[in-house]
């Protein structure tokens, strides 16, 4: 999770924004008995002044 939101946050500052409004997390089991997780963090970047 700390990762996917990182990146994200990472993604967002070279936009030039600096915040990040309706962030989303989405976990998924992949893996062979469901050993992994996958993590997605989605949110829409923007600029407050």
């Amino acid at each position: 999770k700390d990762t996917a939101v990182n990146e994200m946050q990472q993604y967002a500052a070279a936009l030039g924004a600096n915040a990040i409004i309706g962030v989303d997390l989405d976990y998924e089991t992949v893996g062979s008995g469901g050993s992994m997780l996958m993590v997605a963090a989605t949110g829409t970047a923007v600029i407050i002044e």
